[in-house]
């Protein structure tokens, strides 16, 4: 059986560039993608895969723009001084033996969501998501498990749980209902995660908490009335795809651990 590792690339290289909280320079994103390749190694050896997808986004516009247009429209653009830097960095990954995937109009949460539930779908083995991004936990719900390269520390059902108070098959609806200030991401109002959780422990998904919504007489439900259809936005826009068109085969991902040796 294979172990496919899908690696969330700019979740390592912006995590590691923001570490450092000295000005933007060529210096500072030079160090940031030489620490970046250090953990790309470290990641091969730990999980030892014999497929690997390290997706990046391609950047620009998505398909999320085209549903909503203010998406993300508050969020930082990445530092020019490391953008410039990312066709070297690929480079050195393809000198491991990777192969970079990136596809327009989409980001790097949807190629890995399309990589892993294919690779599951066709009973190939274990799949390992390496990143922090909490969209990604949803894929739990159907065999993935999620590393944290940074804490050292595995996420599987019970670690959703714990942290969201929901199981991974219903995280999409959560996240849709509290919404995420970074990606500009509306929600319903003053819905944070412990309000989700306790609608989704108490109505089972957002359908039913909407055909619920209108016996709700307090602030609550006022909120989930007047907000139905930011809701609705919302639910569409943490959705991940899983049907893009990747541009690669598994032999193309096919990994060679005499790489890193």
């Amino acid at each position: 059986m294979g172990k496919l590792l899908a690696i969330d690339g700019l979740n390592i290289v912006r995590r590691v560039y923001e570490a450092n909280i000295e000005p933007d320079t060529s210096a500072k994103a030079e160090a940031a993608l030489r620490h970046s390749l250090g953990s790309f190694r470290k990641l091969l050896a730990t999980h030892e895969p014999t497929h690997v997808l390290p997706a990046f986004d391609f950047g620009g516009h998505t398909w999320r723009h085209d549903l909503y247009a203010r998406y993300r429209e508050n969020r930082e653009p990445m530092p020019a001084v490391l953008k410039e830097r990312l066709p070297d960095f690929y480079e050195q990954l393809a000198a491991l033996g990777l192969k970079v995937v990136e596809v327009p109009e989409v980001e790097a949460d949807d190629v890995i969501a399309t990589g892993v539930m294919r690779w599951l779908a066709e009973g190939r083995g274990d799949a390992i998501i390496a990143s922090t991004d909490k969209d990604l936990h949803v894929l739990i719900a159907h065999g993935a498990t999620v590393w944290d390269h940074f804490k050292s520390e595995w996420h599987d059902s019970k670690w959703v749980e714990d942290k969201f108070g929901v199981s991974p098959e219903k995280l999409t609806d959560l996240l849709a209902l509290m919404g995420d200030v970074s990606d500009s991401i509306p929600g319903v109002s003053k819905v944070g995660v412990k309000t989700a959780a306790k609608l989704l422990q108490s109505y089972g998904n957002i359908e039913r908490i909407m055909a619920g919504a209108g016996i709700l007489k307090d602030g609550l439900g006022e909120r989930l009335r007047k907000d139905s259809t930011q809701l609705a936005i919302s639910r569409q826009l943490v959705e991940l795809k899983t049907d893009v068109r990747m541009g690669v085969t598994w032999n193309m991902l096919a990994f060679d651990s005499s790489h890193i040796n």
